[in-house]
């Protein structure tokens, strides 16, 4: 029998991520829907840290399946996405025979037992119940080859290893591909995909998302540290905070005891919202007292 996603709707869709404290807007809840029902790959953009790699983990989670991911780098090529021969393995089956004296052909150490998976062949051997969840992880930062290579494994979800022969998919994998837009992805890739943009969230829904993900945090405390950060988005800094910032910065403070955001507790815990040296001077030079400023006035 077909797979069925388990959310008949959107409004269904949205409620089951809620109520694994992702707090989606409706329209990235309707593009993850159409991907679930048409079975197509979903291309997620956006800046870092506004949560494109927990849509993948939370929909795990909503699914009831596995969460595979392959982590894409500059240099990465198809044998380490996709398998590897076991050459300790084959190694030891050799040495075996020789002190048996057992005659090996090549095909006594190319099977199935010596192959290691890699992401996309474990996603495509994925047993089931259901579909696994194939997370392939800021996609632009590996290069034109590889994701030619990609394009063509997300066509039919099929992949040949000359030894064994064809592998198809056991059930078709949910595949949620991210980018950081730091170079563009091919118009190939995107034509193979549905798209969505994810961008900062406004202030409520940040406050309700520091509130869903680190309930520690006090409404007061959670809303005065999302306006402070929504500020320093307005900044001219080299890395802007994202939503994991936000959540960190609140979580710190609660730990802290701090129940107030005022300037001693924000320049102890700067370190928490800003990873650059550069981005932490710029705001202090400017003023602690200006940022609080501009984020009461948010």
């Amino acid at each position: 029998m077909p797979w069925t996603p388990p959310a008949a709707s959107i409004d269904d869709l949205l409620l089951q991520l809620r109520s694994h404290a992702y707090l989606a807007d409706r329209g990235l809840a309707t593009v993850l829907h159409l991907a679930l029902h048409m079975r197509r790959p979903l291309l997620l953009e956006g800046e870092a840290g506004v949560g494109k790699t927990e849509v993948a983990k939370v929909l795990t989670d909503v699914l009831g399946t596995r969460l595979i991911r392959l982590q894409c780098y500059e240099g990465i090529d198809a044998g380490q996405a996709l398998y590897e021969w076991n050459y300790s393995r084959q190694l030891l089956h050799i040495r075996v025979a020789e002190a048996t004296h057992e005659k090996l052909a090549e095909a006594d150490l190319f099977g199935p037992e010596f192959l290691l998976e890699r992401p996309l062949l474990a996603a495509l051997r994925h047993g089931g119940p259901g579909p696994a969840v194939l997370l392939i992880d800021e996609v632009d930062r590996a290069d034109d080859e590889f994701e030619a290579f990609l394009l063509e494994v997300l066509s039919d979800f099929t992949v040949t290893v000359p030894e064994i022969g064809t592998i198809s998919a056991v059930e078709t994998p949910v595949v949620v591909v991210t980018s950081n837009r730091t170079r563009e992805v091919h118009d190939a890739l995107k034509r193979r995909c549905l798209y969505h943009w994810i961008d900062h969230p406004d202030y409520d829904r940040e406050v309700e998302i520091v509130r869903a993900r680190a309930p520690q945090v006090a409404e007061t405390l959670a809303r005065e540290v999302t306006a402070a950060v929504q500020a320093l988005r307005g900044l001219d800094l080299y890395k802007v905070p994202g939503v994991a910032e936000t959540i960190d910065w609140a979580s710190a403070l609660a730990i802290l005891a701090v129940d107030h955001l005022d300037e001693r507790a924000a320049d102890a815990t700067l370190g928490t919202v800003l990873k650059y040296h550069e981005d932490q001077n710029r705001v202090r030079n400017r003023g602690l007292s200006e940022l609080l400023r501009l984020a009461a006035g948010a």
